[in-house]
């Protein structure tokens, strides 16, 4: 089994979707009749990414909106505070029903679908995140008072009358400055004194020699528990100290609920194909919600987003199913990975599970469920499926994102997904991002491989051994352009050779007419 391409070459001066510019954009492409999982890896490892059966490769230092391929390393990743906030949200909803309160919509999704080629993915909603001012300034009062309860012996031995009142503390936190900047002297309020009912505030000093001090009460009381139990003695135990270890992702995804839970929530993973009938029978639902999702998210008109568009975009892979006896139980290949709430489909991420990464590769959903940010819930369900791949088969240890576009600013949100790796553009090797956003942030386009020796290691090297298909004949190049008159035939294929590298011109197939 060999992949077969045609290399179509250069694209330019067309529609951006990321900056909007009409003819700002700029890729080479070649239709894939097959590819082998291995060669598409490859592929991507150079940049590369599919859209169908229409795999690209944007020209870095001519586009407007240079497009980094991004992996993630899941078996280091911790979920964020705004991750988590996601994941519990979630449960809440399946557990008791309850929708959250406020604006939670996902962005909409980050790619541009020119001619269906340039497909990406969504993951990253806009974060809801709000500062209850009132709350916020009654924490800061009662801080600042405890502190000046000290401090006012020595403030009236110095003459200091300056006082502020409370209403000044909120308008200088409304106005966004820093909270430690603001400074405030506060006197008791006419009739306001200590409350004798109440313990005096202690010093966090003498709290943490209490807390260490029930520690050690608390080991010694374990050493004596089996000695006070054998006298028939009662035995008081002090409760155990909470554990600071974080909840894995996993501990978060799948927290179990309670039996009479408000919904219940099923992601299936089905290949990509016609010939499966869970994908068949699936089909017409799947289609539905594409096409509400595209006409409510990209406002585009139901007859650009109808069955031979899904079809064309979504359905067909290139990809050759493969099932390894070393691969994972699902094998090699194209997949939805639909999200079933309450027997009814609500999102579907479409994925390529490869030999050494799970690359993403678009997502759809209801919009009616925005609020449970779908996107960034399916991405962490991603990652964790990586992680559980990852198990069975352990080179299979990445998760790719698609493109990081640090000119638009919608785009950074994969960034967020740490830690992270950036490709470098010219000589294709990884570098973490926090290495790369320096250098992004004065220039669009960026080496970043920072050895200015370094060349790409996996160039082609040797064009007579690239591997042509000519006449339903494979052949090497060699053989095949002693046969040809064209002078612009080689200049063709030199191009197609440097951009898909030796490897993987000496294993695909390049049709020739």
């Amino acid at each position: 089994m060999a992949s077969v391409v045609e290399y179509k070459g250069l694209k330019a001066g067309y529609y951006c979707g990321y900056c909007e510019s009409r003819e700002g954009k700029a890729s080479r492409g070649m239709w894939a009749h097959s590819m082998t999982v291995q060669d598409y890896q490859d592929l991507i490892d150079r940049g590369w990414r599919r859209s169908g059966k229409y795999v690209y490769k944007p020209v870095m230092n001519q586009t407007c909106c240079p497009q980094y391929t991004i992996r993630c390393h899941p078996l280091q990743f911790q979920p964020s505070k705004s991750h988590k906030k996601v994941l519990k949200k979630m449960l809440k909803f399946l557990a008791k029903g309850e929708i959250p309160k406020g604006n939670c919509e996902d962005e909409p999704m980050d790619s541009t679908m020119e001619d269906a080629v340039d497909g990406d993915f969504a993951l990253m909603n806009k974060l809801d995140i709000k500062c209850d001012l009132k709350t916020l300034s009654s924490d800061l009062k009662g801080s600042i008072e405890s502190e000046e309860k000290e401090k006012e012996k020595s403030l009236k031995k110095e003459g200091s009358k300056e006082l502020i009142h409370p209403q000044a503390i909120e308008e200088k936190l409304g106005s966004g400055e820093p909270s430690h900047s603001i400074k405030v002297h506060i006197g008791p309020k006419p009739g306001k004194g200590a409350d004798l009912s109440k313990p005096p505030c202690r010093k966090a000093k003498e709290m943490r020699k209490e807390r260490k001090r029930l520690k050690l009460m608390q080991q010694d009381s374990a050493g004596a528990f089996e000695g006070f139990q054998a006298q028939g003695q009662p035995v008081c135990l002090l409760p155990k100290a909470k554990s600071n270890q974080p909840k894995s992702l996993e501990d978060l995804i799948f927290e179990s609920l309670p039996e009479n839970a408000s919904h219940k929530l099923e992601v299936r993973l089905v290949p990509a194909s016609f010939e499966d009938p869970e994908f068949n029978s699936s089909f017409n639902q799947s289609l539905s919600l594409y096409t509400k999702y595209q006409v409510a998210i990209h406002q585009d008109a139901p007859v650009m987003c109808g069955k031979s568009e899904f079809t064309r975009f979504l359905c067909n892979s290139p990809l050759e199913a493969e099932h390894p006896a070393n691969g994972p139980e699902c094998g090699y290949g194209s997949f939805h990975q639909q999200y079933w709430l309450d027997g009814k489909i609500i999102a579907v991420g479409v994925i390529d599970i490869l030999p050494y990464c799970v690359s993403s590769v678009y997502l759809y959903y209801d919009p009616d469920y925005s609020f449970l940010s779908l996107g960034v819930y399916s991405a962490l369900r991603e990652i964790a499926f990586t992680r559980q791949l990852h198990e069975k088969t352990s080179q299979l240890s990445y998760y790719y994102m698609g493109f990081y576009i640090h000119s638009c600013p919608k785009m950074r949100y994969k960034g967020q997904y740490r830690p992270s790796d950036l490709l470098c553009p010219e000589t294709y090797v990884w570098v973490p991002i926090e290495q790369c956003l320096p250098s992004l942030d004065n220039s669009k386009y960026c080496r970043f491989n920072q050895d200015p020796q370094a060349e790409d290691e996996g160039r082609s090297k040797d064009l007579d051994r690239l591997r042509v298909f000519h006449r339903r004949s494979a052949m090497p190049y060699g053989v095949y352009k002693n046969h040809q008159e064209d002078p612009s035939e080689e200049a063709v294929v030199l191009e197609y050779a440097n951009l898909v590298g030796q490897k993987c011109s000496e294993r695909m197939l390049l049709f020739r007419h």
